[in-house]
C-alpha cells in the first residue's frame, strides 16, 4: 500500500462544533478542527471501511467524540469501539454527541484511564491521536496534550502494548524517526499512512513548546518549514500478518523539512 497525501484546507466535518465552541474554552476541550478531520479521515479509510477481523476497537482519549462519530457515520463499521477520556468535560460532551447521532451501539466513552480498562474489551485494534505537544513538564494551556519531552512518550508506550494493529497519529516535530524505529522493534510494520500538512496552531504556538520543537530541530528529532508540520496518520500492524512495510517510505515523508 501506499501513503495519501490529504489537503488539510479540504477539512470541513460533518459533525456540528457550533455548540461547543460557544461553551467551552480550547483550555478545556481539545479543539481544532483540522487536526480533528483528519484523524476521521485516518479512521475511515484504514480502519472503519476495511475492518474485517476486529468488530471490537479501543481508543485512547476520545476527546469530544466528533473524529469517531464523523467516520462510523460513514462507513458501514457494524462493531463497537470503547473509548477511555480522563477529561470529565471532554467526556460528557462525546456521550452527549453520540446520544445525538444515536450511535450508542457503537460508540462508548467512559471517564476512565485508558490503561486501567484497556485490556477489558479484548479488542485487538487501538485507535488513537494521542498526546504529543513537547515540553519539560505539563504546565501548558492544556496540560493532558503533553506528549512528554520529545512529544512521543504517550505514543511509544502505546505501540509497546502489544495490539494486533494500532493506527495513530504522528507528528513530524514529535521525534518521529525514534517512534517508527520502536514500532518496529516490537515487531510491527507500517502497512499503510496518510499525510496532512498543517500550520502551527493555538497549542504547538504556546512558548515553551516552540522552545522545544527548536531545540529537537537542532538534534534532528524534529523536521517542520517556517509555516507547517506534517501530520501522519499510520497504520502499524504486528509482522505476522504478511503485508509489505513501508516505513522507509514514511521516515523519507516525515523528514522532508
Amino acid at each position: 500500500m501506499t501513503g495519501t497525501l490529504i489537503n488539510s484546507g479540504q477539512t470541513a466535518s460533518q459533525v456540528d462544533h457550533s455548540e461547543y465552541s460557544s461553551s467551552h474554552s480550547p483550555n478545556e476541550v481539545f479543539f481544532c478542527p483540522e487536526e480533528s478531520h483528519f484523524y476521521s479521515q485516518c479512521l475511515e479509510k484504514m480502519v472503519f471501511s476495511r475492518c474485517t477481523q476486529a468488530d471490537r476497537v479501543i481508543e485512547f482519549g476520545s476527546g469530544d467524540g466528533s473524529p469517531v462519530i464523523h467516520s462510523l457515520l460513514r462507513t458501514q463499521f457494524k462493531g463497537t469501539v470503547y473509548g477511555y477520556e480522563l477529561n470529565s468535560t471532554a467526556c460528557q460532551v462525546a456521550q452527549s454527541r453520540i446520544r445525538q447521532y444515536q450511535l450508542g451501539r457503537h460508540y462508548i466513552v467512559r471517564n476512565q484511564c485508558f490503561f486501567e480498562g484497556w485490556q477489558q474489551t479484548d479488542a485487538k485494534c487501538l485507535i488513537s491521536n494521542p498526546p504529543y505537544l513537547p515540553a519539560p513538564d505539563n504546565d501548558l494551556y492544556m496540560p493532558s496534550l503533553h506528549g512528554g519531552s520529545d512529544g512521543a512518550v504517550l505514543t511509544r508506550k502505546l505501540l509497546s502494548l502489544g495490539c494486533d494493529q494500532v493506527l495513530s497519529l504522528i507528528s513530524a516535530y514529535s521525534n518521529p524517526v525514534e517512534t517508527i524505529e520502536h514500532a518496529l522493534a516490537q515487531g510491527y510494520q507500517i502497512v499503510d499512512f496518510m499525510i496532512a500538512p498543517l500550520q502551527f496552531g493555538y497549542y504547538s504556538s504556546e512558548a515553551k513548546v516552540k522552545q522545544t520543537i527548536q531545540t529537537l530541530r537542532a538534534a534532528r528529532k524534529a523536521f517542520y518549514s517556517s509555516n507547517i508540520y506534517l501530520l501522519a496518520g499510520v497504520l502499524f500492524k504486528q509482522k505476522s500478518y504478511g503485508d509489505i512495510d513501508i516505513s522507509k517510505e514514511l521516515v523519507q515523508v516525515m523528514t522532508a523539512f
